[in-house]
């Protein structure tokens, strides 16, 4: 059981430190995997276009660096900026998304790189706390099974 314990804290803290050390290529990682999801973004409903979506609409933000991210798009010179740009779906009507001084007034726009990085960032304080916690248990957990094997060893039963 000590021997699974270890196994398993050695396997969290070898995440934590590639985590750490790779952070910079997670975010350029990111960052093209958005630009390529913008892309390649379509009203199809296919998982990347829904995770844009609801990224977009969740943290208030329009494209990666800024809302002018779209018009490099296929999707903005068909059907302009997406709805999930809005900042109220209701005063938002396509031609307004498809002319961007005008969308400017409409949409977010900040872009969602930053946003998703920044939020990632001050939530890291949190994740690295509860990890810290856990580990602690399971070092705790290590140590007592170690003491209950060596108990047991120690103590051997008197054959009646």
């Amino acid at each position: 059981y000590a021997m699974l314990l270890s196994l398993i804290f050695l396997i969290v803290l070898v995440a934590a430190v590639v985590g750490f050390v790779f952070r910079h290529e997670i975010k350029t990682n990111f960052e093209s995997n958005l630009n390529l999801a913008l892309k390649n973004y379509n009203v199809t409903a296919d998982r990347h276009s829904e995770a844009v979506d609801t990224i977009q609409r969740t943290l208030h933000c329009c494209g990666v660096q800024n809302y002018t991210d779209w018009e490099r798009t296929e999707y903005f010179s068909q059907r302009g900026i997406p709805q999930s740009c809005c900042k109220s779906q209701d005063d938002c009507s396509e031609k307004d998304l498809k002319d961007p001084n005008k969308a400017k007034l409409k949409v977010f726009v900040d872009g969602c790189f930053f946003l998703v990085t920044s939020t990632m960032e001050s939530k890291m304080s949190v994740v690295a706390g509860i990890s810290f916690g856990i580990a602690c248990f399971q070092l705790i957990g290590i140590i007592l099974a170690c003491c209950l094997s060596r108990y047991i060893t120690n103590n051997q039963y008197e054959m009646v």
